[in-house]
């Protein structure tokens, strides 16, 4: 039993008359006459009453006819849904991000998306680039957007848009507006993010390519976001290496200062995760498309 007999079912049920549903369902009446004798064969049992003039319904026919009616309708339904899913007219978008993408990047680019797909629901959850990671592996987003790439077999990382590490330091601190030598990182308190952060390990990647040994830098200050290093190092509490898009707006208005590092490219990479191998979705390979157009890539 399949759908197309069903059909063929209703709608003579309905129509009384082969040749008035085979009209109707844009087929030829021998070929509506096959779907209801394999339907009948199928069941091991007569559902039409055939004569000259019309076609009635047998008793099994009169009791298979509602829920025919009802599975049809299910059918129609779930075909609507996912031609909605299809056209973006409908479905929910769960977003991971950390904290730099998460609060500077993404809820203008998701601004747009929901402008002009209104009928998707948009989640975004921010963490640590390591817990995204975790919750792509898990399933538990369609999308990741991290600071870090990883080496985990079930995710896909695709480079999406490079971002500076910039040096901060309090407002009146003796290197504002200056350029330092490397070396000289080991004599200063060093705020660091969390475990798992992407900016912090973005930060260990590039000191270590320069030789800095890690285990010489004073780092007894460890905070979980992006504003409260900023916060600390405002406060005096030490220096700190931020994002260039967190840290603008609080530089320009002199609240903290910025130095540079000499011959030092403080450049990283923000990254696309998606589970792999990845199951279709077009709402998360629409989205993707418009962040891939607002980097250029």
């Amino acid at each position: 039993m399949n759908f197309k007999q069903l059909e063929a079912f209703v709608r003579v049920a309905e129509l009384q008359s082969f040749t008035r549903a085979a009209r109707q369902m844009f087929m030829s009446q021998p070929a509506v006459s096959f779907q209801i004798k394999a339907l009948e064969e199928d069941l091991s049992i007569t559902l039409f009453q055939r004569s000259e003039r019309k076609v009635t319904l047998t008793e099994a026919g009169r009791l298979l006819y509602p829920e025919a009616k009802q599975m049809l309708g299910h059918y129609d339904k779930i075909r609507a849904g996912l031609d909605a899913l299809r056209g973006l007219k409908s479905g929910h978008l769960l977003i991971g991000a950390s904290t730099i993408p998460g609060e500077y990047l993404l809820p203008g680019i998701i601004g747009s998306f929901r402008s002009k797909y209104p009928g998707v629901r948009v989640s975004l959850r921010i963490a640590g680039s390591g817990d995204v990671v975790r919750m792509v592996q898990e399933r538990d987003i369609d999308l990741g957007v991290v600071g870090a790439a990883g080496q985990q077999d079930n995710v896909h990382f695709e480079k999406w848009l490079d971002d500076e590490l910039v040096l901060i330091v309090p407002p009146h601190h003796h290197w504002s507006g200056k350029s330092v030598d490397i070396s000289r990182l080991a004599g200063e308190n060093l705020i660091l993010r969390e475990e798992g952060s992407g900016t912090r390990k973005s930060i260990f990647d590039i000191l270590a390519k320069q030789g800095l040994c890690l285990d010489k830098l004073k780092t007894e200050i460890e905070l979980g976001s992006t504003r409260s290093v900023i916060s600390a190092v405002q406060a005096g509490m030490g220096i700190a290496f931020v994002s260039r898009w967190a840290a603008t707006d609080v530089i320009e208005a002199g609240k903290v200062g910025e130095a540079r590092l000499k011959g030092v490219n403080m450049t990283r990479s923000f990254y696309l995760a998606q589970f792999h191998p990845g199951i279709t979705n077009y709402a998360a390979d629409t989205f993707i498309a418009m962040l891939k157009e607002y980097s250029g890539t």
